[in-house]
């Protein structure tokens, strides 16, 4: 896909799937759009009506539609530029006890 963007903002429908699992060794949720979309920087997804909580060492699937909404140029732009920044800050970031740095 091209990296050109219109400029205003579009939005359409997309179904999909959400995961949800809550267990011991793990909380996670994932969202998988069907088709052949493309989720670049800038663009936002509304999952109408999603699972807020799964019981306990329980995995759930349901379908949902969801909204996306494509970021204009200008967004688009701003994104890019923005999450530099923001990855730079996790160079900051440090495992070490400092003993020695």
């Amino acid at each position: 896909m091209t990296f050109l963007a219109p400029i205003r903002r579009q939005t359409f429908e997309a179904p999909c799937t959400v995961e949800l699992e809550r267990s011991a060794e793990t909380l996670e949720a994932h969202v998988v759009i069907d088709g052949d979309f493309d989720i670049r920087p800038g663009d936002e997804v509304l999952v109408r009506d999603p699972p807020t909580d799964a019981p306990r060492g329980e995995r759930i699937v349901v379908r949902r539609m969801a909204t996306i909404t494509r970021a204009g140029l200008p967004e688009r732009i701003w994104t890019r530029i923005a999450g530099n920044f923001e990855l730079g800050e996790l160079y900051d970031v440090s495992f070490t006890d400092r003993r020695k740095l």
